[in-house]
């Protein structure tokens, strides 16, 4: 049975899913048997469910499938989701669908894909109900119901002067609960929460959660309602955010392209994680310079050699479990540069706590692990498991420390604090974990 066969079957169950359920099973199939599932849906279904499909999996379908059966599909996108993908687009592209869409499409897309994407104004939607202030309460339903019956957003009601002037706003509560013949303006919110086209869809993000606001209007700069942003923006926004700042911190690269992980090509992977990885190479020479330095050492005391991947290890996972806890709080406007001291005196104290319980654990771990050991005549297994022990413990501090504190720094000098990349933390705490290792050998053993 052909593909083509198999989704005419389905047609009947497809009509009974959520538009996306159905974007799931049609998104992995040929672009002929998604038209020939869509032509038993009308356009506005068509796409909902098209809207649900990945961006790279739209953008394939839109250069195989004729421009002119493409068009309803677009026209009738949420316009925050048609103006994604026309971004993504290439200006050929662009080029090859205006010509097609009505002529207010055209203009909505052309007025959206303006602005950049990390701004209010490139992540709004135009898809919302306006009413006057003067209008009666009957009127102004009638009004929101000729409108705005596909509008995925009519819980606010926005209120504007003739000028398009943005002057309160309205709930669908509101209008169910006042009387048909009053008065817009007596159940009128003047007071508002608001963004400006320009400002940083992080900071709009947050301002829909610090309000538990369903959607926040989109002003430009002489007040008009411009657009909205909604709730599920708000999430797509901190989604992406979060997935930016993880691949910052874990010292990879991030680029404009939002494919993913299948779609993006070898070559492109290997040109976001190079710098960092190659770049911490050359810096972790510095740590072959140091074993050099104790070479003799070593020489003397064998076990130490053995133990050296734990204290480097455990130094690791603290400072990069520290550095993790900071990004987030920062992230999440918890904590601010200024409370540095505040901030590594605390985490100082957690530190500590933790180098106990692993500078115990290490020590018996050594006791455990080397009991048959050969060692020099002059040291007992008992003093070279405590000086390991410590030589861990103040490296658990000391990783925890700077792992708190790098995000700070870069943070306090205007840098994005998930630059403080993992990697680069490791490799700093690697540095100065051989340091303390040796240093506290030396010193304690008298070498």
């Amino acid at each position: 049975m052909s593909q083509k066969q198999k989704v005419r079957e389905l047609i009947p169950t497809f009509h009974k899913m959520p538009s996306v359920e159905v974007a799931e099973v049609l998104g992995s199939l040929e672009e002929g048997s998604i038209l020939e599932a869509f032509e038993s849906f009308d356009v506005q279904v068509q796409a909902k469910v098209f809207s649900h499909f990945e961006i790279t999996r739209q953008l394939s379908f839109f250069q195989k499938t004729s421009k002119k059966r493409f068009a309803p599909i677009f026209e009738n996108m949420a316009s925050d989701d048609r103006c994604d993908l026309y971004q993504h687009m290439s200006q050929e592209e662009q080029a090859s669908i205006l010509p097609y869409l009505s002529k207010a499409a055209r203009e909505d897309v052309i007025k959206l894909s303006s602005y950049p994407p990390d701004t209010a104004g490139g992540i709004m939607s135009t898809d919302f109900a306006t009413i006057q202030a003067s209008m009666t309460v009957d009127s102004a339903m009638a009004k929101v119901r000729r409108d705005s019956p596909s509008k995925k957003m009519i819980y606010y009601i926005y209120v504007v002067d003739h000028r398009m002037k943005m002057v309160g706003f309205v709930s669908l509560k509101d209008l169910i609960m006042a009387s048909p013949n009053q008065l817009i303006s007596e159940v009128l919110h003047e007071k508002f929460v608001f963004t400006t086209v320009d400002e940083d869809r992080e900071l709009v993000a947050k301002k829909i959660e610090d309000y538990d606001l369903l959607a926040i209007p989109v002003l430009n700069h002489v007040g008009q309602l411009a657009g909205i942003v909604t709730q599920d923006d708000a999430i797509e926004v901190i989604r992406a955010e979060h997935t930016e700042d993880m691949e910052k911190f874990m010292g990879i690269m991030t680029e404009s392209s939002e494919n993913d992980y299948i779609h993006t090509s070898s070559m492109q992977h290997f040109r976001k994680r190079v710098v960092w990885i190659v770049s911490l190479a050359a810096v972790g020479i510095i740590s072959g310079m140091i074993i050099h330095c104790f070479e003799s050492t070593l020489e003397a005391l064998i076990i130490l050699a053995l133990y050296m991947p734990m204290v480097a290890d455990t130094g690791g996972n603290s400072g990069s479990q520290a550095a993790t806890v900071i990004v987030r709080a920062l992230a999440l406007g918890q904590i601010s540069p200024k409370q540095w001291l505040k901030i590594v005196f605390k985490e100082f104290k957690i530190s500590t706590m933790l180098a106990v319980c692993l500078g115990v654990l290490a020590f018996l771990k050594v006791l455990f692990l080397s009991w048959e050991t050969s060692i020099p005549a002059e040291y007992t297994l008992i003093q070279l498991a405590f000086v390991i022990s410590t030589a861990l413990s103040l490296q658990v501090v000391s990783a925890t420390c700077i792992g708190a504190g790098l995000p700070l720094l870069v943070k306090r000098f205007g840098g994005d604090p998930a630059v403080a990349a993992s990697p680069a933390i490791t490799t700093v705490v690697d540095i100065t974990g051989l340091l303390i290792y040796f240093t506290v050998t030396v010193t304690l053993l008298g070498l």
